[in-house]
């Protein structure tokens, strides 16, 4: 099953088409992201990401209640756990 997270954006390149993208911050997990559906993020805005490509900008109390569902279904250790996978 795949879920779109919330991610918060920490950098960004100054493009502003299909090649905008930046590094979200996945509580902990940093990924580069695809930001060209949502031209209206900045750097600091939560954004909703699946599959790399953000979909929507979400309010940062909302991203921190996912947050907290995801801890309790130890969803977050399962995205830390593939990242060091990948980084062997």
């Amino acid at each position: 099953m795949c879920l779109a997270i919330p991610g918060k954006v920490i950098s960004m390149n100054d493009a502003t088409d299909f090649t905008r993208h930046g590094k979200v911050d996945f509580g902990g997990v940093v990924r580069q992201v695809n930001l060209s559906l949502v031209p209206e993020a900045q750097i600091g805005d939560y954004v909703i990401v699946h599959v790399g490509l953000a979909l929507s900008v979400m309010d940062e109390a909302e991203a921190m209640q996912v947050f907290n569902y995801l801890k309790e279904i130890d969803a977050l250790q399962e995205l830390q756990e593939a990242d060091s996978e990948v980084h062997r």
